[in-house]
């Protein structure tokens, strides 16, 4: 392991989340909140860190391995989400284990919060909340290349073990080109969404704010009761476009804008994703209208949104834990699939769910016809075996690790149903789950247990699994092992 490159690295890192910080930071002090000597101290103990770091590393020449990729990216959240929890309790606002909390699910994209009286909280804080989803919604390290420059070109695998999804969909040949590309769209979708907003009514500190929360997919709200807050019909309305859409593969919108609309007619990924969701949609709006009296129309715009938004970012605009059950388990099927790869969502993502059901009906037929060949396919193209098996593996793990946590969970004294919601909705990075961690609940009663191996499952659940769990590894650590 090389330890000079990763200090140096992790040391850029620190000093870049300096630099954000001093927005919120102007802003509380603009505004005169007692917060500001809270960022204040942040920013110093960033800096410190950061340069100490660096100090204790150096760039050189040396080539990034996977496994220093794959290292400064776990512990490039570790350290991120850290440092991000320090506003949070030297503002007073949070204790060190909810603090911590609140900065992982913010930069994560969970969006599960423990604090239960958000609009009493300093306005510099609530934004600092809205810009991890911000930030950690397309990614640290993703927008960290983007920006920065960095040791060559093998920074490749720091963004391979970030991003999301079963391959590596390059949209360019040069890494930093792409991210920088990824990242100019992301700006242009956030501030399109923040002037749709303004629209709509809402002010401009909270257009942007929410605005960042749709595009990080997030779900962070300025307000106690969310986006019910609001109760305007065509937020809604745009609001789950734009979830829908941060749910989407932003290399794909890449090659929409250079070739026009006819790429997503071959996208197999992109057509399942709005399949799922129309259906999802229909089912829901018809199992409202037929078990709770509701109008179409009253059903439509209250299921349109949760589906939107429980598949990606987990908004709230109604109290879908009063839905019938057949409601709710359609709810809970999307936190499990997630967005698309490439996203800024979580999940399994829709990809391996087409690979699995492709596989698996390849399997029944060769069951019938054991002579019969059958690949397989994705946008036209066979996909590799190799792939196959790494979304089988996938699949498996995920869900195991929705049963431990779960089994965890009612070790804590939760409940059977619970526990699996509040599972599936952290590893998903979803947010807001069912019955005690509810859409108008918070995780604060949750006990310091529970709230821990949250925070583990939240991390795990953004870095799809292997990335964190690969440095568990005594092996992984080892000089003579060169990867």
């Amino acid at each position: 392991m090389n330890w000079n490159i990763i200090y140096y690295v992790l040391g850029r890192l620190v000093v870049a989340e300096a630099v954000v910080l001093c927005i919120p930071f102007f802003m509380a002090l603009y505004g005169q909140e007692e917060s500001a000597p809270a960022f204040a101290v942040s920013i110093l103990i960033c800096v410190m860190m950061g340069t100490a770091l660096r100090m204790h590393g150096r760039s050189g020449n040396e080539q990034l391995t996977m496994r220093e990729g794959a290292a400064i990216t776990g512990l490039g959240w570790m350290l991120a989400t850290f440092l991000g929890m320090l506003p949070y309790l030297l503002s007073g606002s949070l204790g060190c284990l909810d603090g911590l909390f609140e900065s992982i699910s913010g930069f994560t994209g969970t969006g599960a919060t423990v604090m239960t009286s958000i609009e009493t909280q300093p306005f510099s804080v609530l934004f600092w909340r809205m810009m991890t989803h911000w930030f950690g919604g397309l990614g640290i390290i993703v927008i960290f290349i983007a920006l920065l420059p960095q040791a060559g070109q093998s920074t490749i695998y720091m963004y391979n073990a970030e991003t999301t999804g079963p391959t590596r969909d390059r949209v360019l040949p040069r890494l930093r080109e792409m991210t920088r590309s990824l990242f100019t769209m992301y700006m242009v979708f956030t501030m399109t969404a923040c002037l749709i907003y303004l629209g709509c009514g809402l002010s401009f500190l909270d257009a942007i704010a929410h605005a960042m929360s749709t595009l990080g997919t997030g779900g962070f709200s300025l307000y106690d009761d969310n986006a019910m807050h609001f109760d305007n019909p065509a937020l809604e309305s745009w609001m789950t476009f734009f979830m829908i859409l941060a749910g989407g593969n932003f290399g794909l919108y890449y090659r929409v804008w250079k070739k026009g609309p006819r790429v997503l007619k071959n996208n197999t990924e992109f057509k399942a994703y709005l399949g799922i969701l129309a259906a999802a949609m229909f089912f829901i709006t018809w199992n409202l209208v037929d078990a709770m009296g509701m109008t179409p129309s009253e059903a439509f715009r209250y299921a349109s949104f949760q589906v939107g938004s429980l598949s990606t970012t987990g908004f709230v605009s109604a109290d879908f834990d009063q839905w019938p059950a057949f409601s709710k388990g359609i709810l809970m099927m999307l936190m499990v699939s997630g967005g698309c790869a490439g996203s800024t969502a979580s999940g399994i993502k829709v990809s391996r769910v087409v690979l699995l059901a492709k596989n698996a009906w390849a399997v029944v037929h060769q069951k019938l016809s054991p002579r019969r060949v059958i690949r397989a396919r994705m946008n036209g193209v066979e996909v590799d075996n190799a792939i196959l098996l790494r979304v089988g593996q996938f699949f498996f793990l995920y869900i195991f690790c929705i049963v431990l946590w779960a089994l965890l969970l009612t070790f804590d004294g939760i409940g059977a149903f619970d526990a699996i919601g509040i599972s599936v909705t952290t590893l998903g990075n979803v947010g807001p789950a069912f019955g005690i961690a509810g859409a108008t609940c918070t995780f604060a009663g949750l006990s310091d247990f529970t709230k821990s191996i949250l925070c583990i499952e939240m991390l795990l659940g953004r870095l799809e699994l292997f990335t964190l769990l690969v440095m568990l590894s005594p092996e992984f650590w080892k000089i003579r092992h060169r990867w």
